[in-house]
């Protein structure tokens, strides 16, 4: 498998999770040139609908997506959710992970504990659970009647964005989610009612190396509330 410069650039250095292949430490170097970046975060004109390009100059250079060296005793193939950094990591072999930046739930919505994506979705439609619809009555307004109820259909809008992985603790679905954003410059801060967001190009990286069945660890954030109440 090619571990080239340009294929990390295309969003394919994940491939090597859970594989008996070398891993090239040089793509674990920070990237240096933004119009690399400028490549990786490009407008993606063949998905279901039109991914906008990402403004750069928003985001913190920080939480753009890399390959780092990670220290852990989870599995290549983890997911591994850090709140109080803003990162998500996917564990590869060797010591290293792609690591993303996320936004995480704002005071009084994160939560800890382990998980399993039992589901995956393109361009998602959005349930927003009745709680929510509680402290904002407004957002009904806003809802369609889909078959699962009340919500949203899929597509540019969306506050779930291009993809989700749906997070299930045992036979129960958390209704926490990993999605994308169309508000990529709210990564890298406590901004959701729970779920983790991340940059539609990052979490359709991530979607395409991720197989249904992934652990999903969340680390403790600030306030060590462990919650499985539904957010969005």
């Amino acid at each position: 498998m090619d571990f080239s410069r340009r294929t990390f650039l295309l969003g394919a250095s994940v491939a090597a999770v859970g594989t008996g292949l070398p891993i090239r430490r040089s793509i674990a170097q920070p990237m240096r040139d933004m119009s690399a970046y400028q490549r990786m975060y490009a407008p993606i004109d063949d998905d279901i609908f039109p991914v906008p390009g990402i403004d750069l100059s928003r985001i913190n250079s920080a939480y753009l997506r890399k390959v780092v060296q990670y220290d852990t005793t989870e599995t290549p193939g983890t997911i591994v959710i850090d709140p109080r950094s803003r990162y998500l990591y996917l564990v590869m072999r060797d010591g290293m992970a792609v690591r993303y930046g996320v936004g995480v739930g704002r005071s009084g919505f994160s939560w800890s504990g382990t998980a399993t994506i039992k589901d995956k979705q393109e361009w998602p439609d959005w349930y927003p659970p009745k709680e929510m619809f509680g402290r904002q009555p407004e957002l009904m307004e806003q809802m369609g009647e889909l078959p699962g109820g009340p919500g949203m259909p899929g597509g540019p809008g969306n506050p779930l964005g291009a993809r989700a992985l749906y997070l299930w603790q045992g036979n129960k679905d958390t209704l926490y989610r990993i999605h994308g954003t169309f508000e990529p410059w709210t990564i890298g801060t406590n901004v959701s009612s729970g779920c983790i967001r991340m940059i539609n190009q990052d979490v359709i990286d991530l979607y395409n190396h991720t197989p249904i069945g992934t652990k999903v660890v969340v680390l403790s954030g600030r306030t060590k509330r462990n919650q499985t109440a539904a957010r969005s």
